[in-house]
């Protein structure tokens, strides 16, 4: 029998009343969150705006990238006085929109579409599977899985990101949900896991370009990502779920992706494609990054 090709799929991001990708163009995307209005570089908007100058200018912000610092880093602009934090709301989930050092407002709202499939996924198991969420940021996905029923543990090198992912639990009403938060290198976390023989029935993994440890451990995507998941297929339980990879890195390929999950997880049905947001002026789809979904 010929071998089937993977497919590339397009998940796409759109209809959320607290978040709206109201234009974009010239490097540049036009964003409502709530009630603030911003704007963030977006290189992948190579084209013109729709909108007149005229709405541009009423955004509340403005990010400039610093050339001279680390990717993504520089300085918010304001129009207005703003407190660092400001409540968002998901289908009913509430956490925190922010003011970072770097370009992010404290979750990517492009990951909706991966939130909804999570939640899919541990509200049809119904017997409170286990998820390990790896570099997991502020940690909606992780409350997402909480609150459909999952025992989560979240890991991230960042005490900063883990303190924020805390403070969404408790604005959520999740204070009780069995959430382990952890603070720790997420390639030394999974071979402990490994070693003690815990397992999961969900893993989701979030990997940056490039990143540090708690105890300065380097990341790189090329080079420790696949080693990393031969130690995600040490601690799958027997009975998996899903395994669920996103990636930001530009060089990297949906068929990338999908190699490496079917090489180290293993042979199952595997989804890859890009992640985007749909642009209200004039429907465009902004590509934001690469995903890969593994069901058995």
């Amino acid at each position: 029998m010929p071998q089937t090709d993977p497919i590339p799929t397009t998940l796409i991001a759109d209809g959320w009343p607290d978040y709206r990708l109201l234009d974009s163009g010239h490097g540049r995307r036009l964003e409502q969150l709530g009630r603030v209005r911003v704007i963030r570089p977006e290189p992948q908007a190579m084209w013109s705006p729709k909108l007149p100058e005229a709405e541009w200018d009423k955004a509340d912000a403005s990010f400039g990238p610093n050339e001279k610092s680390e990717e993504d880093a520089g300085n918010w602009r304001f129009r207005r006085d703003l407190p660092e934090t400001w409540p968002v709301s998901y289908r009913d989930l509430r956490f925190y929109g922010r003011f970072t050092p770097f370009r992010h407002l404290g979750f990517f709202p492009e990951q909706m579409t991966q939130w909804d499939w999570v939640e899919n996924c541990v509200s049809k198991a119904g017997n409170a599977p286990r998820v390990l969420n790896l570099f997991g940021y502020t940690g909606v996905i992780s409350l997402m899985a909480a609150r459909a029923g999952a025992k989560v543990t979240h890991v991230d090198a960042s005490k900063k990101a883990i303190t924020y992912a805390r403070e969404n639990q408790e604005l959520a009403g999740l204070i009780q949900a069995p959430i382990r938060w952890i603070l720790d290198d997420a390639r030394k976390f999974i071979a402990r896991e490994a070693r003690r023989g815990s397992h999961y029935e969900g893993i989701i993994l979030d990997p940056p370009k490039f990143g540090r440890g708690p105890k300065g451990e380097i990341w790189k995507v090329f080079e420790h990502l696949p080693l990393l998941l031969s130690e995600c297929k040490a601690v799958l339980s027997d009975k998996p779920l899903f395994v669920i990879l996103t990636a930001y890195a530009a060089r990297l390929s949906p068929f990338s992706l999908h190699a490496l999950l079917e090489e180290h997880i293993g042979k199952g049905r595997i989804e890859c494609g890009e992640i985007t947001l749909r642009e209200e002026s004039g429907n465009r789809l902004v590509s934001t990054a690469l995903h890969a979904r593994w069901t058995p």
